[in-house]
């Protein structure tokens, strides 16, 4: 199975249809020698529309976080971004519906089989870190973000960067001040690494 046709798989699927007949595409990247991994919520509406992940806000402030730039970013041979839906979900009363629970289940193993390099992933938000940490996160995701180097070397769980949270952000100023410079430092230390892949 390669990339690609993992992919294809994917929009013609029958649990996707809805998707496919709006015309829309999955939104995620994924490249063989990709060596960071960003596991993410699921698309807004933006960034389904124009097919590009974290195209909003929140990516401009997750780039700024990781010290790299947009063109890094959405290389997909040095990052992967695979969120827990690759579809819009919808909108709910409080903002955009969480993702299909079953989603990740079925697709990220066949692609993280694909993608044999990853030495990070950063698990941004609730649904991310439970279904990847298991038993393993903390009684809130205040608690598991704080508690970051339980995870280390190859886990960093992180808050959703979204704009929304900056009253948490005030709150917990640590994580800026902390858990970013790590993140920073983490990401440049595997991007730099000019070591051959393993493919």
């Amino acid at each position: 199975m390669t990339l690609e046709g993992i992919k294809q798989q994917i929009i013609h699927d029958d649990s996707n249809d809805w998707a496919t007949r709006q015309g829309w595409l999955p939104v995620y990247t994924a490249g063989e020698t990709a060596r960071i991994l960003i596991v993410g919520q699921a698309p807004g509406i933006r960034a389904q529309t124009s097919h590009t992940p974290w195209n909003d806000a929140s990516g401009q402030n997750l780039r700024d976080w990781l010290g790299v730039s947009y063109e890094t970013f959405y290389d997909s041979n040095q990052i992967a971004l695979v969120p827990m839906d690759f579809y819009f979900p919808g909108s709910g009363a409080r903002g955009d519906l969480p993702p299909r629970k079953d989603f990740a289940q079925r697709w990220h193993p066949l692609l993280l089989k694909e993608m044999p390099n990853i030495q990070l992933t950063i698990l941004v938000g609730k649904y991310a870190q439970d279904h990847y940490l298991k038993d393993g996160v903390k009684e809130s995701l205040t608690a598991t973000v704080q508690t970051y180097k339980d995870y280390l070397p190859n886990i960093i769980p992180i808050i959703h960067p979204s704009p929304r949270n900056n009253i948490w952000h005030k709150k917990h100023p640590w994580f800026k001040t902390e858990i970013v410079p790590v993140l920073r430092e983490t990401v440049a230390s595997i991007l730099n690494d000019q070591r051959p892949s393993k493919n």
